[in-house]
């Protein structure tokens, strides 16, 4: 197990007063699934990635992680414009006091492995919107996480950079045998992309629905094709309320 949720409830405070983002939430990730949390617009997604990574305490309930660390991909690159991607892929290691000769050969490892050896000296600015995503990636597994939590990472990208980016996400993610749990408010995303989909409510969040994806061998372009993918759409489109 990577990481579980055991009725946990978080409750932030305004000054109109207390509100419960989300409320009883359970659900396992094991170790190497990729697990899609969706849910609408406002319902607490980001709040369950703040409580995985430790960031906030539960107010109720507990939050379980396995051994490893935790990465976290945001919603945009964050790439720093003044550093060169090979200096942006080593700010984990110089922040978390890692900056050893073997794990900058190891983060220069991915990188060559994962198409971005030829771009180490070039600023973030030169690279296309697919290709800053991959070396924000990569930055993430620099310091090398068990387990990625993945804030809509692919949201500012337009669609068919997107579709392209996701494939590449995941077959990093797979190839490198890390588990992740991803935030998203696309359905389709998730499907392609999950192990295993969990459906939440409207603010407070509890879980609505938990659907295993064992359909299209693993590969996101195989499951967009497969004739299962929009039985499964509309279930979750159902699930969702929209």
């Amino acid at each position: 197990m990577s990481l579980e949720f055991i009725d946990v409830s978080y409750a932030y405070h305004t000054p109109a007063g207390e509100t419960d983002a989300v409320k009883g939430l359970s659900f396992r990730v094991e170790d190497g699934q990729f697990v899609s949390v969706i849910g609408p617009s406002g319902c607490g997604k980001s709040t369950i990635l703040s409580l995985a990574a430790g960031l906030i305490a539960p107010s109720r309930g507990k939050v379980l992680r396995g051994g490893g660390q935790f990465g976290y991909m945001l919603q945009t690159d964050a790439l720093f414009p003044w550093r060169t991607v090979e200096q942006n892929i080593f700010l984990p290691l110089e922040v978390k006091k890692k900056n050893t000769p073997e794990m900058r050969k190891n983060a220069l490892r991915l990188a060559v492995k994962y198409g971005l050896g030829d771009f180490l000296k070039k600023s973030p600015s030169q690279l296309s919107g697919g290709m800053r995503q991959r070396a924000a990636l990569i930055r993430t597994l620099a310091a090398q996480p068990q387990t990625l939590l993945l804030d809509e990472p692919f949201s500012a990208l337009d669609y068919q950079t997107r579709l392209a980016v996701c494939d590449d996400v995941h077959g990093i993610i797979k190839g490198e045998k890390k588990t992740a749990l991803l935030v998203t408010h696309d359905i389709s995303e998730a499907i392609a992309l999950s192990d295993k989909v969990i459906v939440l409510s409207a603010r407070p969040a509890t879980v609505v629905a938990e659907h295993d994806v064992t359909f299209g061998e693993g590969n996101p372009k195989k499951r967009r094709e497969s004739a299962n993918f929009s039985a499964l759409f509309e279930a979750l489109r159902k699930e969702l309320g929209i």
